[in-house]
């Protein structure tokens, strides 16, 4: 049974870039920057992952074209992961030189703990040939992060930093919160002493303040970090934070293909799920 898209809306902007565009242009217009993600993963066809491709391209010449604030995030298992490695690649080179062309940039999404380890070395390979136009995110649970954002942070690289959203055995993850908070701050000081420009993505009171109370100590101004949140949540404090000065950028996604997106948001918080019962028959 297809489940009706209100279940997601207050998740997702839409399930066409047409209708997730007023969203956009909304956000910017609160001096908010957006991350707009054509949702899907775990493509098996060619077929299909040549599409997706083509759609990821178009959407940066969407962009382009409409003149909004945003760049793009992409999951490589969209771009064939599942397939073949080096066609995965090529897939990502070929979006990359129109992201270059446009001057805008694409965000690699990290998705479970099976692709971690390609989903760096592929994008290794295109921050060596595509510089800022392309970024990766890294999950402060996994226990591998503490290496991998050294060797990222040493090379200067992009780095959108979240706690992990993915559920994870505890051989392979830290499962306690506070334990999972103070590797994000370990991580995030890494970020802002090596690389230029550190993504805070984060809806977590604790390293908000945390964060802004580093940063003040440290003398790094609010130019040289971004605070990213997703959209439908903490609104508020978007434009709290744009308000006093932080960067700010919202993660717009937008797609049919939401459930497991979707799924993801209701298991992390209880009141997300109360949100959207409550507002199933509200106009």
């Amino acid at each position: 049974m297809k489940l009706p898209f209100i279940l997601a809306k207050r998740f997702v902007a839409g399930e066409a870039f047409e209708q997730a565009v007023p969203k956009v242009k909304e956000l910017n217009s609160k001096g908010i920057a957006v991350t707009l993600d054509l949702l899907g993963e775990n493509v098996k066809s060619r077929k299909i992952a040549d599409q997706t491709t083509s759609e990821y391209i178009e959407l940066l010449k969407g962009i382009a074209d409409i003149g909004v604030n945003s760049s793009i995030s992409i999951k490589l298992t969209m771009m064939g992961m599942d397939i073949d490695r080096n066609y995965t690649r090529d897939n990502l080179f070929s979006l990359l030189e129109v992201a270059r062309a446009n001057d805008n940039f694409v965000r690699i999404d990290m998705e479970g703990s099976d692709y971690t380890g390609q989903t760096i070395e592929i994008f290794k390979e295109a921050h060596q040939e595509f510089g800022k136009h392309v970024g990766i995110v890294i999950q402060a649970y996994l226990h591998r992060t503490k290496n991998d954002i050294a060797e990222l942070a040493d090379m200067g690289c992009d780095v959108r930093l979240c706690k992990g959203a993915y559920s994870e055995p505890e051989r392979l993850a830290i499962q306690k919160m506070p334990a999972i908070r103070e590797a994000y701050k370990e991580y995030a000081q890494v970020l802002m002493d090596k690389t230029p420009y550190p993504r805070i993505a984060t809806h977590d009171d604790q390293l908000i303040n945390w964060v802004k109370d580093y940063t003040s100590n440290k003398g790094i101004g609010k130019s040289r970090f971004e605070y990213q949140m997703l959209y439908g949540l903490r609104q508020d404090t978007c434009e709290q934070l744009a308000g006093d000065g932080y960067n700010v950028r919202v993660y717009v996604p937008y797609g049919t293909m939401w459930v497991p997106y979707f799924t993801r948001r209701l298991k992390e918080r209880k009141e997300n799920v109360f949100f959207v019962l409550s507002n199933l028959f509200k106009k």
